[in-house]
Protein backbone atom coordinates (compact mmCIF):
# COMPACT_ATOMS: atom_id res chain seq x y z
CA UNK A 1 0.00 0.00 0.00
CA UNK A 2 0.77 3.54 -0.91
CA UNK A 3 1.26 5.89 2.10
CA UNK A 4 1.16 10.33 1.61
CA UNK A 5 5.01 9.77 1.60
CA UNK A 6 5.94 6.43 -0.10
CA UNK A 7 4.69 5.36 -3.55
CA UNK A 8 6.32 1.50 -2.59
CA UNK A 9 3.96 -0.87 -2.87
CA UNK A 10 3.28 -4.00 -0.37
CA UNK A 11 5.80 -6.41 -0.11
CA UNK A 12 8.70 -3.95 -1.04
CA UNK A 13 11.02 -3.74 1.88
CA UNK A 14 12.99 -6.17 3.30
CA UNK A 15 12.58 -6.55 6.99
CA UNK A 16 15.94 -4.95 8.13
CA UNK A 17 16.95 -1.62 6.59
CA UNK A 18 19.52 0.89 6.77
CA UNK A 19 18.47 4.50 6.83
CA UNK A 20 20.72 7.09 5.75
CA UNK A 21 19.69 10.81 6.24
CA UNK A 22 21.18 11.77 2.44
CA UNK A 23 18.92 10.51 -0.25
CA UNK A 24 22.34 10.40 -2.58
CA UNK A 25 23.95 8.56 0.22
CA UNK A 26 20.79 5.39 -0.04
CA UNK A 27 21.50 6.07 -3.50
CA UNK A 28 25.64 5.14 -3.22
CA UNK A 29 24.69 2.51 -1.03
CA UNK A 30 22.17 0.48 -3.29
CA UNK A 31 24.32 0.71 -6.26
CA UNK A 32 27.80 -0.06 -4.18
CA UNK A 33 26.60 -2.56 -2.22
CA UNK A 34 23.38 -4.46 -3.27
CA UNK A 35 22.59 -6.63 -6.18
CA UNK A 36 19.25 -6.38 -8.10
CA UNK A 37 19.04 -3.55 -6.33
CA UNK A 38 15.21 -1.95 -7.19
CA UNK A 39 14.02 2.12 -6.55
CA UNK A 40 10.61 0.95 -4.81
CA UNK A 41 10.23 4.54 -4.04
CA UNK A 42 10.94 8.07 -4.87
CA UNK A 43 7.92 10.38 -3.72
CA UNK A 44 10.07 13.93 -3.24
CA UNK A 45 13.16 12.44 -4.13
CA UNK A 46 13.81 10.78 -0.91
CA UNK A 47 15.00 7.29 -2.49
CA UNK A 48 14.29 3.87 -1.25
CA UNK A 49 15.43 0.78 -2.54
CA UNK A 50 15.40 -3.02 -2.00
CA UNK A 51 18.06 -5.24 -3.19
CA UNK A 52 20.34 -8.42 -2.04
CA UNK A 53 23.11 -8.20 -0.27
CA UNK A 54 24.85 -11.55 -0.08
CA UNK A 55 21.55 -13.68 -1.47
CA UNK A 56 20.26 -11.74 1.45
CA UNK A 57 17.21 -8.55 0.98
CA UNK A 58 18.23 -5.86 2.53
CA UNK A 59 16.79 -2.21 2.17
CA UNK A 60 18.01 1.11 2.30
CA UNK A 61 16.05 4.11 2.46
CA UNK A 62 16.38 7.88 3.19
CA UNK A 63 14.94 9.73 6.21
CA UNK A 64 15.76 13.44 5.69
CA UNK A 65 17.08 15.80 8.23
CA UNK A 66 15.51 16.16 11.74
CA UNK A 67 12.89 14.26 13.57
CA UNK A 68 9.84 14.95 11.84
CA UNK A 69 10.91 13.68 8.78
CA UNK A 70 12.24 10.60 10.24
CA UNK A 71 9.30 10.44 12.38
CA UNK A 72 7.21 10.41 9.17
CA UNK A 73 9.01 7.72 7.30
CA UNK A 74 10.06 5.45 9.97
CA UNK A 75 6.41 5.16 11.34
CA UNK A 76 5.31 4.26 7.89
CA UNK A 77 8.00 1.40 6.93
CA UNK A 78 7.31 -0.18 10.63
CA UNK A 79 3.30 0.57 10.70
CA UNK A 80 2.70 -0.66 6.82
CA UNK A 81 5.26 -2.04 5.49
CA UNK A 82 6.39 -4.78 7.82
CA UNK A 83 9.81 -3.44 8.33
CA UNK A 84 11.43 -4.99 11.36
CA UNK A 85 14.70 -3.21 12.05
CA UNK A 86 15.91 0.07 10.77
CA UNK A 87 19.58 0.92 11.51
CA UNK A 88 20.30 4.56 11.81
CA UNK A 89 23.75 5.24 9.24
CA UNK A 90 24.36 8.96 9.82
CA UNK A 91 26.48 11.61 10.67
CA UNK A 92 27.43 13.75 13.81
CA UNK A 93 29.16 16.00 15.02
CA UNK A 94 31.89 15.57 18.30
CA UNK A 95 31.65 17.19 21.99
CA UNK A 96 34.46 14.76 22.82
CA UNK A 97 38.55 14.56 22.45
CA UNK A 98 38.39 10.53 22.00
CA UNK A 99 35.31 10.80 19.16
CA UNK A 100 37.37 12.14 16.34
CA UNK A 101 36.22 12.54 12.70
CA UNK A 102 35.78 9.07 11.07
CA UNK A 103 35.40 7.30 14.22
CA UNK A 104 32.51 4.93 13.88
CA UNK A 105 30.15 4.70 17.13
CA UNK A 106 26.98 3.51 18.27
CA UNK A 107 24.13 5.68 20.07
CA UNK A 108 23.65 3.67 23.80
CA UNK A 109 20.54 6.23 24.35
CA UNK A 110 19.20 9.16 22.72
CA UNK A 111 19.07 12.57 24.68
CA UNK A 112 17.18 15.12 23.65
CA UNK A 113 14.96 18.10 24.56
CA UNK A 114 12.18 17.64 21.85
CA UNK A 115 8.67 17.52 22.55
CA UNK A 116 8.65 14.77 19.45
CA UNK A 117 7.72 11.79 21.73
CA UNK A 118 5.68 13.22 23.97
CA UNK A 119 3.69 15.39 21.42
CA UNK A 120 3.57 11.72 19.16
CA UNK A 121 2.75 9.53 21.95
CA UNK A 122 2.98 10.98 25.39
CA UNK A 123 6.26 10.15 26.42
CA UNK A 124 7.90 12.30 28.68
CA UNK A 125 11.24 11.12 28.72
CA UNK A 126 14.47 12.92 27.71
CA UNK A 127 16.18 9.77 27.10
CA UNK A 128 14.99 6.90 24.76
CA UNK A 129 17.05 3.51 24.51
CA UNK A 130 17.96 1.69 21.16
CA UNK A 131 16.91 -1.90 21.14
CA UNK A 132 19.25 -3.85 23.14
CA UNK A 133 19.11 -6.54 20.86
CA UNK A 134 19.82 -5.12 17.70
CA UNK A 135 22.73 -3.16 19.37
CA UNK A 136 24.79 -6.19 20.46
CA UNK A 137 24.29 -7.67 16.84
CA UNK A 138 25.86 -4.86 15.55
CA UNK A 139 28.45 -4.71 18.26
CA UNK A 140 29.33 -8.48 17.81
CA UNK A 141 29.58 -7.72 13.75
CA UNK A 142 31.97 -4.79 14.38
CA UNK A 143 34.15 -7.24 16.78
CA UNK A 144 33.84 -9.87 13.79
CA UNK A 145 34.94 -7.37 11.26
CA UNK A 146 37.80 -5.64 13.65
CA UNK A 147 35.91 -2.70 13.37
CA UNK A 148 36.68 -0.52 16.42
CA UNK A 149 33.42 0.82 17.74
CA UNK A 150 32.92 3.41 20.21
CA UNK A 151 29.91 3.61 22.30
CA UNK A 152 28.28 7.24 23.14
CA UNK A 153 25.59 9.29 24.24
CA UNK A 154 23.70 11.06 21.27
CA UNK A 155 22.35 14.08 21.39
CA UNK A 156 19.79 14.51 19.15
CA UNK A 157 18.81 18.25 18.66
CA UNK A 158 16.07 19.91 16.79
CA UNK A 159 17.70 22.98 16.22
CA UNK A 160 21.38 23.23 13.90
CA UNK A 161 21.74 26.96 14.46
CA UNK A 162 20.80 27.53 18.11
CA UNK A 163 20.90 30.82 19.26
CA UNK A 164 24.36 31.78 21.25
CA UNK A 165 21.95 32.76 24.22
CA UNK A 166 21.74 28.92 24.38
CA UNK A 167 25.61 28.55 25.72
CA UNK A 168 27.92 26.88 23.94
CA UNK A 169 28.74 23.43 23.08
CA UNK A 170 30.19 22.89 26.00
CA UNK A 171 27.38 23.75 27.86
CA UNK A 172 25.32 21.69 26.12
CA UNK A 173 27.56 18.71 26.04
CA UNK A 174 27.29 19.35 29.84
CA UNK A 175 24.15 19.41 30.19
CA UNK A 176 22.74 16.48 27.79
CA UNK A 177 25.56 14.39 29.32
CA UNK A 178 26.41 13.19 25.88
CA UNK A 179 29.61 12.72 23.77
CA UNK A 180 27.84 14.10 19.95
CA UNK A 181 25.38 15.86 18.19
CA UNK A 182 22.90 14.55 15.56
CA UNK A 183 19.37 15.20 14.60
CA UNK A 184 17.34 11.63 14.19
CA UNK A 185 18.14 9.33 16.39
CA UNK A 186 15.68 10.02 19.52
CA UNK A 187 12.65 10.06 17.09
CA UNK A 188 13.68 6.97 15.56
CA UNK A 189 13.98 5.14 18.73
CA UNK A 190 10.75 6.49 20.31
CA UNK A 191 8.63 4.86 16.97
CA UNK A 192 10.23 1.59 17.19
CA UNK A 193 9.57 1.13 21.26
CA UNK A 194 6.05 2.65 20.36
CA UNK A 195 5.06 -0.06 17.85
CA UNK A 196 7.14 -2.99 19.01
CA UNK A 197 10.19 -2.58 16.78
CA UNK A 198 13.74 -2.24 16.88
CA UNK A 199 15.94 0.44 16.19
CA UNK A 200 19.72 1.28 16.48
CA UNK A 201 21.40 4.24 15.35
CA UNK A 202 25.39 3.94 14.03
CA UNK A 203 27.00 7.01 13.02
CA UNK A 204 30.30 8.62 11.46
CA UNK A 205 32.01 11.30 13.10
CA UNK A 206 31.94 14.14 10.15
CA UNK A 207 33.38 17.11 12.52
CA UNK A 208 34.56 17.54 15.76
CA UNK A 209 33.93 20.68 18.04
CA UNK A 210 36.52 19.75 19.52
CA UNK A 211 39.40 20.17 17.20
CA UNK A 212 37.75 22.00 14.31
CA UNK A 213 38.06 19.29 11.59
CA UNK A 214 34.96 18.96 9.09
CA UNK A 215 34.06 16.52 6.05
CA UNK A 216 32.96 18.82 3.13
CA UNK A 217 29.67 17.48 1.63
CA UNK A 218 30.79 14.96 -1.00
CA UNK A 219 33.13 13.15 1.91
CA UNK A 220 29.51 12.40 3.89
CA UNK A 221 28.44 10.97 0.86
CA UNK A 222 30.57 8.71 -0.15
CA UNK A 223 33.55 7.97 2.62
CA UNK A 224 31.62 6.32 5.23
CA UNK A 225 31.98 2.54 4.05
CA UNK A 226 33.03 1.13 6.92
CA UNK A 227 30.06 2.14 8.68
CA UNK A 228 27.98 1.01 5.74
CA UNK A 229 29.24 -2.05 5.73
CA UNK A 230 29.00 -2.79 9.50
CA UNK A 231 25.04 -2.22 9.13
CA UNK A 232 25.07 -4.58 6.14
CA UNK A 233 26.90 -7.15 7.66
CA UNK A 234 24.55 -7.12 10.98
CA UNK A 235 21.64 -6.96 8.94
CA UNK A 236 22.33 -10.40 7.03
CA UNK A 237 22.72 -11.68 10.63
CA UNK A 238 18.91 -10.71 12.08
Amino acid sequence: MATPHISAPDGAFAKTLLMPGDPLRAKFIAETFLTEAQLVTSVRNVLGYTGLYKDVPVSVMASGMGMPSIGIYSYELYKFYGVENIIRIGSAGSYRDWLNVMDVTLAERAVSESTFAQVQGGCQDHAILPNAELNAAIRKTAKELDIELKMSVVHSSDVFYADPSQGTWQDIAERTGSDCVEMESFALFHNANMLGKRAACLLTISDSFVNHVELTSEQRQNSFTEMMKLALETAIDL
